[in-house]
């Protein structure tokens, strides 16, 4: 029986990273600009980066994932010493003599079994663990990196940074752009200036209601 170690398949990986988007690793995208700025039609100048490769191949990004590799290694370790116990379960059960009794034959077949279920469970568990770890360490390298790669833009003159390796989680490959080229609010007062269509009215504050006293008077006659 082909059994994978999945944590081991993990760790062997070496650059096998998580999926973490690079627009949540970079810093947040430039808010809509104000309503009374006009947006500036500047010549594009277009940054191109492979932010999870970036973040794996930065000095502190090859050190936080040794790191969790270096963790990880004694429950690697323990997983190897599992399935090695297992296969020598096996080979010990096919190489039973005839004479063997069912029941004897059974109950290794069991305690097999119960081994293979055990392994299945520490594999899961350590893999999530491992995974769950990876995560954490590569999120806290990539917010830098995020914010080092967006300096670097500014200071470069580029307009916007577009990732090539867009995920399922995040599918926008673009990380950030010059705030002055956001023409949404233009758009905005550009249609409502040609709709014809007033601003609607802005709902009355509701009135100020005292709670009438509750308390008794009482006077001297």
């Amino acid at each position: 029986m082909n059994r994978t170690l999945v944590l081991a398949t993990a760790l062997a990986a070496g650059l096998a990273v998580p999926s973490i988007s690079a627009q949540a690793a970079a810093p947040a995208k430039p808010a809509t600009a104000p309503a009374n700025v006009k947006p500036e039609a500047i010549p594009a100048k277009v940054a191109i980066i492979s932010f999870q490769q970036v973040v794996v191949a930065t000095n502190e990004g090859q050190r936080a994932i040794a790191d969790v590799q270096k963790k990880y290694e004694p429950q690697k370790q323990k997983i190897d010493a599992e399935g090695a116990e297992i296969d020598s379960l096996k080979k010990q059960v096919q190489s039973l003599p005839s004479t063997t009794t069912d029941e004897e034959r059974a109950s290794r077949l069991r305690t097999i079994d119960e081994k293979e279920k055990q392994l299945q469970r520490d594999e899961e568990d350590a893999s999530n663990a491992y995974q769950g770890d990876l995560q954490d360490a590569f999120a806290k390298v990539a917010q830098k990196v995020g914010a080092a790669a967006v300096k670097y833009a500014q200071d470069n003159g580029f307009t916007m940074i577009v990732n090539i390796e867009p995920n399922q989680q995040a599918p926008n490959p673009i990380m950030w752009w010059e705030p002055g080229t956001d023409i949404s609010q233009a758009v905005v007062n550009a249609y409502n200036a040609s709709s014809g269509v007033a601003p609607p009215t802005p709902s009355a504050p509701a009135p100020h209601r005292t709670t009438p006293s509750t308390g008794a008077h009482t006077g001297t006659h």
